[in-house]
């Protein structure tokens, strides 16, 4: 399993996610995905710059890194014949190393130009379209299409890669997890849950499988659970407020219910190596290939040292242990899954 780093674009500015994305090809991370939002979970994070804009700046930035979005909606907020051109030129820009990562988003995000919230149903209906949208554009020939809820009149790519980028679908339920067997390259999910990535195979998925890890490095416990709390405490919400809260002032007040306790479950905030390598092992052991880290809060210099020292030299050994268990065990999981998406 590859490890990867998270570019946080709620917590950084561009200027800083440039120098991050080539500190961690520094430190020995293989890719980098970046979150692509318009506004930040809460406001103390404080930031939410142009995603696009900083991958340009990243593929100068870096020679060996390869980059996915993690992810960009294209669906209300930005056009897909706008994300298949924004694509298509990062992707000649870094050949080889581009991943376009796409979900079907945020009401946080997507409703700044007053589009109505549309339910999940609907939105995976969206993806869907938008997807059939880009890929079209990326065989570069004029193209006039009229879908359900898109159209595309006359229009032609001229700068493409020598071959269009891998596109990976976010999942977070049974039928993000099909659509992104049908339509996708691979699957991004944030447990590590097996059950999830059998549904992915069962549609017929076999593409690549990614995972986000949070994790909150600090000298202390108590520091980095401090630090979780104030910088993250979304990740403590529970089912799908994620999705349908419109402010980041509704996610702090939401946030207020969740403790450094809460937190702690899902985000490894402890100074010891063995935490984060069995946090990584869990989801090597779910069949994960690439796992990209977060690292919460404005400490990034000290988690890229102690990741460096005492965590990327063994993370290979143990999620090959972790994944040979899984496979001796059979990796038997239940393909009933229930959620809305």
């Amino acid at each position: 399993m590859e490890l990867g780093y998270t570019l946080s674009s709620e917590e950084h500015p561009g200027s800083r996610l440039v120098e991050l994305a080539r500190r961690a090809e520094q430190a020995g991370f293989t890719f980098a995905s970046i979150s692509d939002h318009y506004h930040p979970w809460i406001d103390r994070q404080g930031n939410s710059p142009f995603a696009w804009s900083v991958l340009g700046g990243v593929a100068q930035a870096t020679e060996r890194l390869e980059l996915m979005t993690g992810v960009t909606c294209p669906t209300m907020r930005i056009h897909p014949a706008i994300v298949a051109q924004a694509a298509a030129t990062v992707a000649e820009m870094m050949p080889g190393r581009f991943t376009l990562g796409l979900g079907t988003g945020e009401a946080l995000n997507e409703h700044i130009l007053g589009d109505p919230w549309p339910s999940p149903e609907v939105r995976l209906e969206m993806l869907e379209e938008a997807i059939e949208v880009i890929r079209s554009l990326w065989e570069g020939q004029v193209l006039t299409f009229h879908g359900a809820y898109y159209d595309v009149e006359r229009a032609r790519l001229y700068t493409l890669p020598p071959e269009p980028p891998l596109i990976v679908v976010a999942a977070s339920g049974p039928a993000s997890a099909t659509l992104a067997a049908s339509v996708a390259d691979g699957i991004l999910t944030t447990t590590p849950d097996p059950r999830l990535l059998e549904r992915y195979r069962l549609a017929g998925g076999a593409g690549r499988i990614y995972g986000q890890l949070h994790v909150c490095w600090a000298e202390t416990v108590a520091e980095a659970r401090r630090t979780a709390k104030e910088w993250w405490p979304t990740a403590g919400l529970p089912g799908a407020l994620g999705t349908e809260l419109p402010l980041p002032r509704h996610f702090e007040q939401a946030a207020q219910l969740v403790t450094e306790e809460d937190l702690a479950r899902s985000v490894v905030c402890d100074p010891d190596p063995a935490a984060h390598l069995e946090a990584i092992g869990r989801f090597a052991g779910a069949g994960f290939e690439r796992l990209s880290i977060h690292q919460v809060g404005p400490d990034q210099e000290g988690f890229f040292r102690f990741y460096e020292a005492e965590v990327l030299p063994r993370a290979g050994s143990v999620a090959a242990s972790a994944d040979g268990r899984a496979r001796g065990a059979g990796r038997v999981e239940d393909p009933r899954l229930t959620g809305e998406s």
